[in-house]
């Protein structure tokens, strides 16, 4: 793939402005005041596109409800990575007959990863008229046309081409109210995991300009963002395809050299591009949070190879040695499926004793789930439900009594948190993050919110601290 076929031209994409007109111009003829609601399932990528989403929904005349019942229009922006998440989908589908039941008119449109998988496509064709539109993650930046159609047509618009993917900037954004903030530096994946799906759905790697990037980190440190996570399927391998000797530890070092209070985070990170060179530049910036997330997947190698990972490891275990090496106090979180297929009880647990070893902060941990159209989905697998729970339950049972052992120790000290939030919990009303992205659950009144503290942790659980303000 060429990289003058990947960036949408200006000229396109003001044409595209061309249809919010026209829808917002229709609502107004109609004196009418339309609502949108998007529901946004599966990872931060997808809550970036879906404040995309929102921000060519402003453009076009819409406000925004969080109420399918009160929506003219209901964008479900969906996730494919595992099979619960397209259930879900599918369930809330079925739940909105009964809205556009009440509302004939509604606007029902599906769109996201699941949308671009050829079977689900055609299964929403053939089984749920209610849906108007259908269009895949390389036709976000077309939304405006692609809904303009439906309204002019009245007829149903499906829009999930098999493309290698674009890069579009300058679409609107509404991001959420507070202190976080997500910026998709990267689009796409080349690695081609047996068990993962996205980049069948989402194309090839590409990566964002870098001034495009750091000008948008930038304007969200003077908007009073304090909390921005880079986002790609492997920020890792970001600047390959630019091609000018430009990469991801380049792109850490200059962002680093903004000025303000604000830390960066980042993920999703591969584990065979992690360089010494990157955790180099994390231990030597000034906002480049201590935190790192390196999904390791599996203990085995013969496992590894069946996923495609393309480490070992000891590999694995070299990279996290370094990493803790230069950032004491580095909190490590990682990705784990259990139960992949061919996997043995053995095999298993030498994930768990990987876990031990490494003594992760906190995992997300899954059993396997099987997704048509990928390799490891035509892998003969032997083991039964009930064992793989049985591995799954082993691994739970070490890594939190791991996590309840690493969060005991901070009960005594004083740590720098920024409050991003209400909690749920009404003896601590507030939820503050550390660097190392620790939960702390906060005695304190809303004057405190959006800013960075100083807090004495007074207790702790498996999942939480809890402190107060020093």
């Amino acid at each position: 793939m060429e990289r003058q076929n990947v960036l949408v031209q200006p000229e396109e994409l003001e044409h595209q402005r061309t249809f919010e007109e026209k829808i917002k111009a229709m609502f107004e003829s109609r004196q009418a005041h339309p609502r949108a609601c998007v529901d946004t399932f599966g990872c931060q990528q997808n809550v970036a596109d879906g404040q995309k989403l929102m921000g060519m929904l402003v453009s076009c005349g819409f406000t925004l409800t969080s109420e399918p019942a009160e929506a003219d229009l209901v964008i479900l922006n969906t996730c494919a990575v595992r099979e619960h998440a397209e259930d879900r989908v599918f369930g809330n589908l079925g739940a909105l007959t009964h809205t556009k039941k009440e509302n004939p008119e509604q606007i029902i449109c599906l769109c996201g990863c699941m949308a671009q998988e050829p079977r689900v496509s055609e299964r929403v064709k053939k089984s749920y008229p209610l849906v108007n539109l259908v269009f895949g993650p390389h036709a976000l930046w077309k939304f405006p046309e692609l809904l303009w159609q439906v309204y002019e047509s009245r007829k149903r618009v499906f829009s999930v081409q098999d493309e290698h993917g674009t890069i579009a900037e300058g679409i609107p954004v509404v991001r959420e109210k507070g202190v976080k903030a997500w910026v998709s530096i990267m689009y796409g994946c080349n690695n081609f995991c047996s068990y993962c799906i996205v980049p069948y759905v989402r194309g090839r790697e590409r990566s964002r300009d870098p001034q495009a990037v750091l000008a948008e980190v930038r304007e969200l440190v003077e908007a009073g963002y304090k909390d921005i996570t880079l986002l790609g399927q492997n920020v890792n391998s970001y600047g390959n395809d630019l091609d000018i000797g430009y990469h991801f530890p380049d792109l850490l070092a200059d962002i680093d050299k903004i000025p303000g209070d604000y830390w960066i985070r980042f993920m999703s990170s591969h584990p065979k591009d992690a360089t010494k060179r990157l955790f180099d530049v994390m231990a030597g910036s000034r906002h480049v949070a201590r935190q790192l997330h390196l999904p390791v997947q599996s203990g085995n190698d013969r496992v590894l190879r069946e996923m495609n990972r393309r480490y070992t490891r000891q590999q694995y275990l070299d990279l996290v040695n370094y990493a803790k090496r230069v950032m004491p106090g580095l909190v490590l979180t990682s990705d784990i499926i259990i139960g992949f297929p061919g996997e043995t009880e053995a095999e298993a647990m030498d994930t768990v004793s990987l876990v031990e070893e490494v003594g992760f902060d906190a995992l997300f941990t899954f059993i396997y789930s099987p997704r048509p159209g990928t390799k490891a989905a035509q892998m003969p697998d032997p083991a039964t439900r009930a064992e793989k729970q049985q591995w799954f339950d082993k691994l739970l049972e070490v890594q939190n009594a791991m996590s309840a052992k690493l969060h005991a120790a901070y009960v005594g000290k004083t740590v720098r948190v920024l409050v991003d939030g209400d909690s749920d919990d009404p003896d601590f009303p507030l939820s503050s993050r550390t660097e190392g992205n620790r939960l702390v659950r906060l005695k304190g009144g809303p004057e405190l919110l959006g800013k960075f503290i100083d807090v004495e942790i007074t207790g702790s659980n498996t999942w939480a601290l809890y402190g107060q303000p020093v």
